[in-house]
């Protein structure tokens, strides 16, 4: 594989990439107040895409169907969905924007972005690896963290999640048919 500098330098490189969900993931994860079990969720509908335009220029967005977390307890789930946590009704997206990357070293990026989680926007660095998949795809495998309280994610269940959340990615993206 080219250099992750040589992948978005190359002319070939530039256009639209799309999101492949069938491929992807999106997760969540914040620590229990107790430190035993981590509080674990997916997203199971999201949609995006990404733009490269040389010289090293990256740009994309993920939108995330907020009503789509699954945690595997569907009581759980519903106290999630409810307004003192991601209020799905009201807001039922969550978007992620990225505005640019700088490459920290190797296939690593930093990808600047903006989160919008219940209205609320703020700035969130994601740490991102960038591999090829095999039949022509790239793989960026991204996390950050944040305090869900920024966001208005204040929602208690008992004490038992911690105020900082992880968020992960393994998104899929293939070129876009112009």
């Amino acid at each position: 594989m080219a250099s992750l500098s040589e992948f978005f330098s190359d002319p070939a490189s530039a256009g639209t990439w799309t999101v492949v969900p069938e491929q992807s993931t999106i997760a969540v994860k914040a620590k229990s107040m107790w430190g035993l079990l981590p509080v674990k969720g997916r997203f199971e509908e999201f949609s995006g895409d990404g733009q490269i335009a040389p010289p090293q220029t990256v740009s994309g967005h993920i939108d995330i169907t907020a009503a789509s977390l699954r945690t595997g307890i569907g009581k759980r789930d519903r106290d999630l969905h409810a307004a003192d946590f991601f209020d799905v009704d009201r807001f039922p997206d969550i978007n992620v924007v990225v505005t640019g990357a700088d490459a920290v070293a190797g296939d690593t990026l930093d990808l600047a972005a903006q989160l919008t989680v219940k209205g609320v926007t703020k700035p969130v660095t994601l740490q991102a690896t960038v591999t090829p998949v095999g039949d022509g795809g790239m793989r960026v495998s991204a996390r950050g963290t944040v305090n869900r309280h920024d966001f208005g994610v204040d929602g208690n269940l008992i004490g038992m999640i911690g105020d900082n959340a992880t968020l992960m990615g393994d998104v899929v993206f293939r070129r876009s048919q112009s």
